[in-house]
């Protein structure tokens, strides 16, 4: 049996992620899409936007993504399987759809899956499935017969855990009182109803949040040991959007970072963990305003890498994609975790992360 084999019975990748605009024009129509539903009219939007025309109206997420389908690429090559990496979007090109209907030009009849975010909530799981089902719809007749599967998420595999705990220690290691510094893991505030209802139907919920809390108390412990210091973060969240009427998780970084300069003038060190890699929540909301606030209060400031460039993370996501593809073929698959606690399965259960405005079919779940 060939080495390519090992991905069977998938033949083709579809790495899925948020999307981005590419330039100032397609900021709006852009926009559009994210908030589709919501009313909200352009004067507004050309608003929300500043941030993208502050930086040529491009987002780093598309190059970003392009990397690393690069990555990918080589290690899939390094590892002899032949396999292509194609790439869709949610909010704009290549749309999910594009990107299925590339799969049927490769000749695919079984795609897997791998989104760019890592954790469990309805924006940052199920609306994906939606959106997959939304664009096999639109495929049409083309598409009868297409299946796609999803990994797991997978912030418990130890190729993001390791990625951040390398990326953590070498930053509190260039500050002369690593122990000293005040950690704050920074992730997407969502509203709270949302990580409320994150996980299965059945389940207690908020796993949103448990998820964060956990990366956060072992990298903790696992940088802590390495550095022989004593490191105690602390979740903070950041890109809060939507009416003031409505609850979102706290505190904000700004805030935190706020109260931390009142109490001392130690380091604040962000870690995003809630990121793969450098979005605009992290170029922006971090490297821009939670910056700028620390200067304004005056305290030292370091900004954590995120995985994307680790030598670790590519390989750690084709392990996942390997892992995903025995469980399709049946075998008896013990999930690679870095993390205690629950490891969410690749094929959602009923009732998981649900969508609390309107029913939508989605895929790779028990209850479409």
């Amino acid at each position: 049996m060939s080495a390519a084999a090992d991905l069977a019975p998938y033949d083709a990748i579809l790495l899925g992620s948020f999307g981005g605009p590419e330039s100032a024009e397609e900021v709006v129509p852009y926009l559009r899409r994210v908030t589709a539903g919501r009313n909200i009219p352009d004067e507004r939007l050309v608003e929300v936007g500043e941030h993208y025309y502050a930086r040529g109206g491009r987002s780093p997420i598309n190059d970003l993504n392009r990397d690393l389908i690069v990555r990918l690429g080589a290690e899939l090559e390094r590892r002899g399987l032949e396999v292509p990496v194609l790439w869709g979007n949610r909010n704009s090109e290549p749309f999910f759809a594009d990107a299925l209907h590339e799969a049927l030009g490769h000749g695919a009849t079984r795609v897997v899956a791998l989104f760019t975010s890592a954790y469990s909530c309805y924006s940052s799981c199920r609306q994906y499935r939606e959106d997959l089902a939304a664009a096999l719809e639109q495929v049409g007749p083309a598409g009868d017969g297409l299946v796609v599967d999803k990994v797991r998420q997978y912030v418990h595999h130890p190729g993001l855990g390791r990625a951040w705990a390398r990326a953590l220690t070498a930053a509190l290691r260039e500050l002369p009182e690593p122990g000293a510094a005040r950690v704050l893991y920074v992730t997407h505030s969502i509203p709270v109803a949302m990580d409320d209802t994150s996980g299965p139907g059945d389940g207690e919920g908020n796993l949103y949040t448990d998820q964060h809390l956990r990366l956060a108390r072992r990298l903790d412990e696992v940088v802590g040991a390495e550095l022989g210091a004593t490191v105690r973060g602390e979740l903070v969240f950041c890109s809060r959007s939507g009416p003031p009427s409505q609850p979102w998780l706290e505190p904000d970084v700004n805030d935190r970072i706020e109260q931390l300069a009142a109490e001392s003038s130690a380091p604040v060190v962000l870690a995003p963990i809630g990121f793969v890699s450098d979005h605009m929540e992290v170029v922006h909301d971090l490297d821009t305003e939670a910056a700028e606030t620390a200067r304004r209060v005056g305290v030292p400031f370091v900004r954590v890498p995120t995985p994307h460039g680790d030598d670790e993370f590519a390989p750690g996501l084709v392990d996942l994609l390997l892992e995903r593809a025995a469980e399709a073929r049946g075998e008896v698959v013990v999930p690679a975790t870095w993390l205690p606690g629950d490891v969410r399965p690749s094929v959602c259960d009923p009732g998981c992360c649900p969508n609390l405005r309107v029913a939508k079919p989605a895929l790779c779940g028990r209850d479409g």
